[in-house]
C-alpha cells in the first residue's frame, strides 16, 4: 500500500481495526525507499516482499531499516493501537489548561510508513473525527497554515519531528496568522528524536502547547509525555537500560522470532520491551533517557556516552546541530569528533573545556571536522554511520588536538 495515499491508508486502517479487513502495511513511496537505502547503504526496503499472512489480531506493520540498514518489521495489535489513542487522549486531557478530552480533528505532517504518521489516522479513527492532510513535499510553515485553515474541531491536534517544529517557531516569530494558527492547537506532539531544550522554550514563550514524546515502533509511538509514562504505561531501569511495559507493546517483529525474543520479555509475569536506550526512572516515574546504549564508546578506559557529549556541545552558541560521533584513536581505543557542516565552529579548547566542565576529561572531543553538507536519513535524523565513515582515524591520540577545524 502505498503510504503518499493517506485516505487509502485511513480506509485501510479503518477496515484493519474493526476486523473488517486484513492489516495495513504502509509503504514508502519509491522514491523514499531509495533516498533511504542509498542513506544507510542499503537496499533493504524494497527487498523486503510483503508477508503473505499474519496474525488475525494484527492491524498495522510498520516497517523500519532505521539508522544501521537492519530491517524490522514491526507488529501492532488492534488493542494495542487503541490503548496506545486512548492513552494518548488522557494524557492530552486538561495539559493546554482548559477542559478537553484530548480526542479531537488530526493535522497529518509525517508519513503513514513512520509510526507518527499512522498513529494519527488511528487517533482520528478513535475520536469519530476526519484528519487533515498537509501536502506531500518539503515541509513549508506556509503550507503548514494554510493547511491547518481547513481544520474544523473543537479541539485540535498535531505530531511534528523537532525539525519541523524549529521550522514554525522561526516563521511564527515574524508571521502573526501562522502565531496564532499554531496557538490554536490544544496539543503539539513533538518526538521522534531529541528535543532541545532552548527550541522547547522558545515554543512556550510564544505560547504554543507543545508536549515531548519518547516511544517507538514497538511502542505503538509516544508512550511517555514530558518524561511521564502514559495510562497504563510503565518503565523501570534495568542496569541502566530503560524498558517499558504496558498494552501499547507491539507483538513483536514479523519473521524474526529470534529478535523478537531478545527485544520483548517476560518478567513477574509483566512483558517488558528493551528500548536500547540508558535512563533513570525516578521513584515518581519519571523517565529520563540518556542516550543510545549502542553509542557508548570505551576511550582510555573510561565509558563515554556519545549523546551526552552531543548534548553537552549543542549548547554552545552555533552548535544546535552538531553531531558527536566515534573515531578511533591509537592511543585511547575511541575519541569523539565534532561534526559541523558548512559553518565556522568555535575554538575546540573552547569546546573541550565546556565538555570536560560538564562531564569529565574522557569526554572531550578529540577534533572537529566540518563538513560541506551534514548527511540526513530521510527521517531527518543524522546518518551517523555515514557520518562515522567520513572521521578517519586519530592516529596520533592526543586528547589536546589542534584548536583548528579540520
Amino acid at each position: 500500500m502505498p503510504a503518499d495515499d493517506p485516505a487509502e491508508v485511513l480506509r485501510a486502517l479503518r477496515a484493519a481495526l474493526t476486523g473488517d479487513g486484513p492489516a495495513v502495511l504502509p509503504r514508502a513511496p519509491a522514491a523514499v525507499s531509495a533516498a533511504e537505502a542509498v542513506a544507510s547503504n542499503s537496499a533493504v526496503r524494497r527487498a523486503l516482499p510483503a508477508p503473505d499472512r499474519v496474525a488475525q489480531n494484527i492491524a498495522l506493520v510498520i516497517e523500519t531499516s532505521g539508522s544501521t540498514g537492519v530491517p524490522k518489521r514491526v507488529a501492532l495489535s488492534t488493542d494495542a493501537l487503541l490503548a496506545s489513542a486512548a492513552a494518548s487522549a488522557g494524557a492530552l486531557a486538561g495539559r493546554a489548561g482548559k477542559q478537553i478530552s484530548g480526542q479531537g480533528q488530526w493535522l497529518l505532517c509525517l508519513p503513514g510508513h513512520y509510526v507518527a504518521g499512522s498513529n494519527v489516522l488511528v487517533r482520528s479513527i478513535a475520536a469519530g473525527t476526519e484528519p487533515v492532510v498537509m501536502p506531500h513535499g518539503h515541509f513549508d510553515p506556509v503550507v503548514f497554515r494554510d493547511t491547518a485553515l481547513a481544520m474544523t474541531g473543537d479541539e485540535r491536534y498535531v505530531s511534528l519531528v523537532p525539525v519541523q517544529l524549529a521550522r514554525l517557531v522561526d516563521a511564527a516569530v515574524a508571521d502573526t496568522s501562522l502565531l496564532g494558527i499554531l496557538r490554536r492547537f490544544d496539543g503539539i506532539l513533538v518526538g521522534g528524536q531529541s528535543l532541545r531544550p532552548e527550541l522547547r522554550e522558545r515554543a512556550v514563550e510564544l505560547g504554543l502547547n507543545v508536549t515531548r514524546t519518547y516511544g517507538s515502533s514497538e511502542t505503538g509511538g509516544g508512550c511517555v509525555y514530558d518524561g511521564m509514562p502514559i495510562g497504563p504505561v510503565r518503565a523501570r531501569a534495568v542496569d541502566g537500560a530503560l524498558e517499558l511495559a504496558g498494552p501499547v507493546l507491539a507483538e513483536g517483529y514479523l519473521g524474526d522470532p529470534e529478535r523478537t525474543a531478545a527485544t520483548f520479555h517476560e518478567a513477574d509475569g509483566i512483558r517488558w520491551y528493551r528500548t536500547g536506550d540508558l535512563g533513570t526512572v525516578a521513584d515518581d516515574g519519571r523517565v529520563t533517557v540518556l542516550g543510545r546504549a549502542d553509542n557508548v564508546i570505551i576511550s582510555g578506559g573510561e565509558k563515554v556516552l556519545l549523546d551526552a557529549v552531543e548534548r553537552c556541545v549543542r549548547e554552545l552558541d552555533g552548535m544546535a546541530d552538531a553531531v558527536v560521533v566515534a573515531a578511533d584513536s591509537v592511543e585511547w581505543g575511541q575519541v569523539p569528533v565534532v561534526v559541523v557542516a558548512g559553518r565556522a565552529a568555535p575554538e575546540l579548547a573552547d569546546i573541550r573545556e565546556h565538555v570536560v566542565s560538564a562531564l569529565g576529561r574522557a569526554a572531550a572531543p578529540a577534533r572537529i571536522v566540518t563538513v560541506e553538507r551534514m548527511p540526513l536519513l530521510v527521517s531527518g535524523k543524522p546518518d551517523r554511520v555515514s557520518l562515522r565513515g567520513m572521521v578517519v582515524l586519530d592516529q596520533d591520540g592526543e586528547r589536546s588536538g589542534p584548536s583548528s577545524a579540520s
